[in-house]
């Protein structure tokens, strides 16, 4: 069995808490894909409608995923460089990690904290990191993420959902989806990130023409 067919299994036996309760696992790095997660939730529901409804799945999984990674944040605000030197932490958010995070931070601002939902194996370390560095306080981490994760969410709960049946397809239909949501996003951020450095520099040209 794969990790996909696992969750299922394991879903299906135990319901909305075992999701809840895995993707807050996930907040705190466990090797399971946040994203596999979410769709196995909203296969249940497609398989088992009168146990498991999919717009409540969908409720679980915003919590899950929003509680795990405010949790991180808090652990890294708290706690500072000095949850670093756990063995557990260490292993995840090495010293590199950290420094080449705090670069994205320096040069992207708060639209790290926003891509790092779509970046598989970086939400961890960029969230602790945000929290460790306070680069960002907690209420706009929380708001930047829950923009972030009212888009993801809602796309992998109702995929599952509606392609329940057929579990080959929508391994293929997320391995797609996720690169598509990565391509479309990077854009729009180097788009947004494009336009402001264009504006500063006409505002800077238009003030030293008037001087």
């Amino acid at each position: 069995m794969n990790i996909f067919e696992i969750l299922v299994s394991f879903f299906t036996d135990h319901g909305y808490w075992a999701v809840f309760s895995v993707l807050l696992a996930c907040g705190f790095g466990l090797p399971v894909p946040e994203d596999i997660t979410l769709v196995s939730g909203g296969v249940i529901a497609g398989l088992y409608p009168e146990k498991n409804n999919v717009h409540t799945m969908f409720i679980v999984g915003m919590a899950g995923v929003l509680l795990g990674d405010s949790l991180v944040f808090l652990a890294g605000w708290y706690f500072h460089e000095q949850i670093l030197q756990n063995k557990w932490v260490a292993r995840i958010v090495t010293a590199k990690r950290y420094q080449k995070v705090q670069g994205y931070f320096t040069r992207f601002g708060r639209w790290v904290v926003f891509m790092a939902r779509f970046m598989p194996g970086l939400r961890m370390p960029i969230y602790l990191s945000a929290g460790i560095s306070r680069r960002v306080n907690f209420w706009l981490f929380f708001f930047t993420d829950f923009f972030a994760a009212i888009i993801s969410v809602p796309i992998w709960v109702y995929l599952g959902y509606y392609m329940a049946d057929n579990f080959d397809d929508l391994l293929v239909m997320v391995h797609k989806s996720q690169l598509t949501i990565i391509i479309t996003l990077t854009l729009v951020i180097a788009a947004i990130i494009g336009a402001h450095y264009l504006k500063k520099k006409l505002k800077k040209k238009l003030n030293l023409d008037e001087a």
